[in-house]
């Protein structure tokens, strides 16, 4: 089994900065892709960033140029620098491990920024 547990999510005004971080821990495989999703009140989850144990990367367009997903295969771990951030980031921010057929979600983590 695998489990998923994100941090570091807050209220930050418009134009700030926050840094998530995900850590994965159980059976992990090395190809494992780790991603970034955020789920807003009353729309679908949408997938945000995702990060391949090679290090190739893959955003939204709402994203690019302002968030920066990294890993650290060592740890399992995988982070969300998002920058310049705007009213509309607001969401749960969830961290998913998929590897084979399956995805694994961690529990989400709050992000609120304020106009």
């Amino acid at each position: 089994q695998v489990q998923v547990v994100e941090s570091g999510g807050g209220l930050v005004q418009a134009g700030g900065s926050l840094r998530l971080s995900c850590a994965a821990s159980g059976n992990i495989f090395s190809y494992a892709v780790m991603e970034w999703y955020h789920q807003a009140p009353g729309k679908q989850r949408e997938l945000v960033a995702a990060i391949t144990s090679g290090g190739s990367t893959n955003y939204a367009d709402s994203v690019k140029g302002r968030f920066t997903i990294s890993r650290d295969n060592a740890k399992n771990t995988v982070y969300l620098q998002m920058n310049s951030l705007k009213p509309e980031d607001t969401a749960v921010y969830y961290c998913a491990v998929r590897q084979r057929v399956s995805t694994y979600w961690g529990q989400g983590t709050q992000v609120t920024v304020s106009s």
